[in-house]
């Protein structure tokens, strides 16, 4: 009688590669905190860091991740900005912002930048691995609230009597309302985002003149406020 031949053991099917997510963000705790998060799903890994732009430009190029997590705020430079820079240089590249600044300011302005999405930093942690997975598949993540918010702006069917104060900036001159309420001068914000200090004195007349104040000082207040009032 033949001997039964032994079949032979079947290979495990090939492990699914994890997404490489890279991390920018200029408070080293939350990057700590949120690379611990994704490095425990089964689908994602960080592969780089970085808290300000001129890093992160370099460290993403070599790292080549297949998702960017960006703060707004970060260390010598904007996020707003970075997120255009790196649309620019790498169009297929998805981005998600991960900011604990209000979204019905920010939201639309870095989706024009090239962002696919837009997650506030209170949200639960379960939220935010679903937009870092929604985004990574191309497709884009915004709240509720804030998609209907689009979704009129777009269709044209908001009013300019609609349009919150803060709205009516430019990116740039809401990047120097910003660097005001972090209570730097002229020259400081000209230094940091080189330009003239000439040309920040023409961007805080039309801030003044968009927020219908009469005074640099009534500017600075009005800078802290919003500041204290986006961290609370």
């Amino acid at each position: 009688m033949a001997k039964k031949k032994t079949p032979e053991p079947v290979p495990p099917p090939p492990a699914t590669p994890k997404s490489k997510v890279f991390i920018v963000d200029d408070h080293a705790i939350v990057r700590q905190g949120l690379a611990e998060l994704i490095n425990d799903q089964q689908d994602l890994v960080v592969v780089g860091e970085a808290d300000n732009p001129p890093d992160a430009l370099k460290r993403i190029n070599d790292a080549r991740p297949d998702v960017v997590v960006l703060d707004i705020t970060l260390n010598g430079g904007d996020g707003i900005e970075l997120c255009r820079q790196l649309h620019e240089r790498t169009p297929d590249l998805p981005i998600l912002i991960l900011s604990m600044h209000d979204e019905t300011l920010y939201a639309e302005r870095v989706m024009r930048a090239g962002a696919l999405g837009y997650v506030m930093k209170q949200e639960p942690q379960e939220t935010v691995m679903a937009a870092i997975r929604q985004v990574r598949s191309g497709e884009t993540w915004l709240s509720p609230k804030m998609s209907s918010k689009l979704l009129r702006s777009f269709s044209g069917s908001r009013g300019s009597t609609d349009v919150a104060p803060l709205e009516r900036l430019s990116d740039r001159e809401l990047q120097i309302f910003k660097l005001i309420g972090q209570g730097q001068g002229v020259r400081a914000i000209a230094e940091a985002l080189f330009l003239s200090p000439k040309t920040v004195e023409t961007h805080k007349e039309h801030i003044k003149q968009k927020l219908n104040l009469a005074s640099s000082n009534d500017l600075l207040r009005y800078a802290i406020e919003a500041r204290l009032s986006d961290r609370s």
